[in-house]
């Protein structure tokens, strides 16, 4: 399989700069892998696909305001900070991007406070926007961890263009969001709203949950045309016995099991083992799906529209088949569904 293979014409306009007006009620464009048939529906309606004792497995990651804004020191250049993750606790040093990233050298500071009270020193240079930070804070752990908080802003993605909103910071949150760790949503579960997840669970639907701390290496462009070249960044995961338990018992009872998200199909597909059991796990993944590829544990999923040539993309067409995800995205530019995280949702059966 090649990159190449998975490019189609997007146009710019179907690229979701804002959410749908409520959760559930985006588009929902249904593939029937055994039929081959594509129909077009409203989220909540996904309902209507399960039954009672069916399993939706979701990604309880939550977002952090991971983007922040500091000055240079001497020249008080405006300096974006995005902190992808913590590397040491005690000595409060961290993997960041920075932009741009020209003008940030080793032994430069960066103010993000007009009193000072916090401030950060490069220490390393990890990629071309890449740098290792030290924050130099004078007060306690919970307290330097509030002031990010409280200086960071919902890191939306790139390609939407507007301002950050107030109502970002709940919306660009899936509802059931519990373990902070990601700088970017885990989008298909951003369709689910209360009112849903209570009509599923009145339908005897069973819930699990699994944590992967999507970064940015998701959203990272292919550059080789070689797929087997292509090396995924390391994300977090954890699966504990519990959860694993339930999943267990699903596959084991052939009942319908719904990936809800490419994050939460990676992370369950991590720790399969041959024989469709999955594994209590703790660490981390730099899985690549893409095809052909033999799923162990989901035979259902819920996905957002994805950007051309993406690995998501592919995870998809190994999931959907090839030619099959790419007659619908062709209906989904047609019928202008809304494509990447803000964007319409697709169920694969």
């Amino acid at each position: 399989m090649k990159t190449s293979d998975f490019n189609f014409d997007l146009p710019e306009e179907l690229l979701a700069e804002h959410p749908s007006e409520h959760r559930d009620e985006s588009r929902l464009m249904v593939l029937d892998r055994k039929n081959q048939t594509i129909e077009h529906k409203t989220f909540k309606d996904v309902v209507d696909y399960f039954d009672e004792k069916d399993l939706f497995i979701f990604n309880n990651t939550k977002v952090f305001p991971a983007r922040l804004y500091g000055n240079k020191e001497k020249t008080g250049a405006k300096i974006e900070v995005f902190l992808l993750r913590e590397l040491d606790k005690e000595t409060r040093v961290w993997d960041v991007l920075v932009d741009p990233a020209r003008k940030i050298r080793i032994g430069n500071k960066l103010f993000f406070t007009e009193d000072e009270s916090l401030v950060a020193e490069v220490i390393d240079n990890t990629t071309s926007r890449g740098r290792t930070l030290r924050f130099l804070f004078d007060g306690p752990y919970e307290e330097f961890r509030s002031k990010l908080k409280e200086l960071g802003e919902t890191p939306l993605p790139k390609y939407i263009k507007r301002e950050v909103e107030p109502e970002d910071a709940e919306r660009y949150q899936t509802i059931y969001a519990k373990v902070e760790g990601a700088v970017a949503a885990p989008t298909a579960g951003l369709h689910f709203s209360k009112h849903l997840m209570k009509r599923l669970e009145i339908k005897g639907i069973d819930f699990a949950e699994v944590t992967l701390h999507v970064g940015l290496g998701t959203f990272n462009p292919i550059e080789v045309e070689d797929l087997s070249k292509h090396k995924m960044e390391s994300e977090e995961i954890m699966i504990d016995e519990k959860n694993a338990e339930i999943i267990n018992k699903a596959v084991q009872e052939n009942r319908r099991v719904c990936a809800v998200g490419t994050t939460t199909m990676r992370a369950i597909e991590t720790s399969v083992s041959s024989n469709r059991k999955i594994s209590a796990i703790n660490g981390w993944t730099n899985k690549f799906i893409y095809p052909p590829h033999d799923f162990g544990v989901a035979n259902t999923m819920i996905t957002n529209f994805h950007t051309p040539k993406s690995t998501l993309m592919m995870m998809i067409a190994a999931f959907a088949g090839k030619d099959f995800l790419m007659q619908a995205y062709e209906e989904a530019v047609r019928e202008k569904y809304k494509f990447y995280s803000y964007g319409d949702a697709m169920l694969i059966i």
